[in-house]
């Protein structure tokens, strides 16, 4: 038990880490009353919250070369717990988005990198495997369970209480640290930090994360909403502003890339190594890990609304219908991370892979007015299992694929494919679900003979125009009768609603398993060994640069 000590002050840290944007997720309508806010304000500062970490994950990395790990990780816990407080004391929007958003995101690009750099100074072999493995499912468990807890607090105490605990856990954290984590050594000669190539990186992965994640409310390219700017609307040629702000991120990007081999050239300290990017195997689990995050993020968007929308269900209630999920994630992780000194990690990836696949499309024959809740858990705990033999195998990959000495940048790569999945993921099947709701709504309404033909046209205009929002039924009815509509007109657009609501599920659940078998091809560079040695790397590995 001493020897996993650290490893459980690490899953602390770690789960900590993710459970925010679940509770937030949950606790949206409470926050809005409390603070005296909207609904768009408590988004921003979600979206916010991505976005920082986004932004400076790799900046965070390489402070923690330039720091030393442990001490980035103390830093960084410190940080993200006076982060904690302020959320919890906040008296207004603002202050919550300087605490939340702003002083925990930023206190996460420290910790995040170096909790992945830890375990390499920490545990070798099969035991890395199995931290790595505890490790994600440390995650995938605070997303699954961020609901159920959030809910919870919220309900019978406060929103507050979750990040009050928080703190908690974070002091306890850094007070146990030194004794059970150990104090790892100080770099001899640490290097400096690259100041312009934090500016590009920073800018350019913000750029591209934040026009993805307002990708549903701008469109992807035809403009639906566009931002105003002193009453013009901001939509280039009439299309929407998205493309041109991924297209203005890449071109960032790539001058940072540019800048960093210039630096090369002069020997001057880069932020980034960009002879890692030419690793296989390193592109292959940093590519799996963000198709597993599209697929995860995206289905927890799709999940709750059917709960929460279609079957009424409260945060709580949410939350133990996904329990079986989280269970079934930690037992694939501690499995997978026994597999592997029997099978190759593409083997075992490739296996979650296609468990996941198969409990989107089960999901997909699942959901109806009605829950079926056998149906319903086990298409769940295939996707936990499924994500579970995922996250015992990434984790490892990646860092086992570079030297100790760059491990902090492995990790700073780990969690900007973290956050660029997760917002894909939610952007993705978020477009996929409206997209579908508008059109699968206009077609029964054209269809609807309960309906004349010129409030057939009226609605049709109003919904391909602007589009439509999730709602309950009750609202569309509401809506409807204010409206004009009369009793029966109104039940009849709010039954085409569920109908159209319910095909958009199975649709957005759907494209889910679509992706996650196109994701198969990112799987064929990871390691086709059959274990994995004392050193950590992965046997049969195709690690050498192209």
């Amino acid at each position: 038990m001493k020897r996993w000590l650290p490893l459980a002050v690490l899953c602390a840290a770690q789960f900590i880490m993710v459970l925010d944007s679940s509770v937030m997720n949950v606790s949206i309508s409470a926050i809005v009353e409390d603070l005296n806010t909207t609904i768009q304000g408590v988004q921003l500062a979600i979206t916010a919250y991505t976005l920082v970490m986004a932004a400076f994950m790799l900046v965070g990395a390489k402070l923690g070369d330039i720091w030393g790990r442990d001490r980035a990780f103390a830093i960084g816990l410190a940080v993200y717990g006076l982060g904690s407080l302020t959320t919890a004391l906040s008296p207004s929007l603002p202050v919550l988005l300087i605490g939340w958003s702003g002083i925990e995101g930023l206190g996460a690009v420290l910790v995040i990198p170096a909790i992945a750099a830890l375990v390499v100074t920490l545990y070798e072999g099969r035991e890395r495997a199995v931290a790595y493995g505890l490790l994600g499912a440390s995650s995938g468990i605070a997303v699954a369970a961020g609901p159920l807890i959030g809910g919870w607090v919220t309900t019978t105490f406060s929103w507050r209480w979750v990040f009050v605990g928080e703190v908690v856990v974070v002091v306890a954290i850094l007070l146990v640290r030194r004794r059970v984590v150990g104090v790892q050594p100080r770099p001899e000669s640490p290097p400096r930090l690259d100041v312009v190539g934090a500016a590009l990186s920073a800018l350019g992965l913000g750029l591209v994360v934040y026009a993805v994640l307002k990708s549903s409310d701008w469109g992807w390219i035809r403009s639906k909403t566009p931002p105003t700017v002193a009453g013009h609307a901001l939509e280039p040629f009439g299309l929407s502003l998205v493309p041109f702000l991924i297209l203005a991120g890449f071109g960032l990007l790539l001058t940072f890339m540019r800048w960093e081999g210039r630096r090369e050239r002069l020997g001057e300290d880069t932020l980034l190594d960009r002879s890692l990017l030419k690793i296989r195997t390193l592109r292959a689990g940093l590519g799996t890990l963000a198709l597993q995050q599209l697929v995860l993020m995206g289905t927890f968007f799709v999940l709750p609304v059917y709960l929460q929308v279609v079957l009424g269900l409260d945060a709580f209630s949410t939350g133990k219908r996904l329990l079986p999920m989280s269970v079934a994630m930690l037992v694939g992780a501690l499995g997978g991370s026994r597999l592997t000194a029997r099978m190759a990690p593409r083997r075992v990836s490739r296996l979650g892979l296609a468990s996941i696949a198969l409990s989107l499309v089960f999901l997909v024959g699942t959901i109806d007015v009605e829950l079926n809740s056998v149906h319903f858990a086990i298409a769940l705990a295939l996707f936990g299992l499924g994500a579970g033999l995922l996250v015992s195998q990434l984790g490892n990959v990646i860092m086992s694929s570079v030297d100790p000495s760059e491990t902090n940048e492995a990790g700073g790569l780990q969690g900007t494919a973290q956050n660029i999945g997760a917002s894909l993921g939610t952007a993705l099947l978020g477009s996929v679900l409206l997209a579908g709701l508008t059109s699968g709504f206009v077609d029964r309404i054209e269809n609807n003979p309960a309906l004349p033909a010129p409030a057939q046209e009226q609605i049709v205009a109003t919904a391909q125009e602007s589009g439509l929002d999730v709602v309950p039924s009750a609202e569309v009815t509401a809506a409807a009768e204010a409206a004009g509509a009369s009793a029966a007109e109104a039940e009849a657009i709010a039954s085409s609603y569920d109908d159209a609501l319910l095909d958009a599920l199975r649709r957005a659940l759907a494209a889910g398993a679509v992706i996650t078998v196109l994701g198969l091809g990112l799987t064929v560079n990871l390691p086709h060994g059959e274990r994995v040695p004392a050193t950590g790397r992965p046997v049969g590995t195709p690690n050498e640069p192209e």
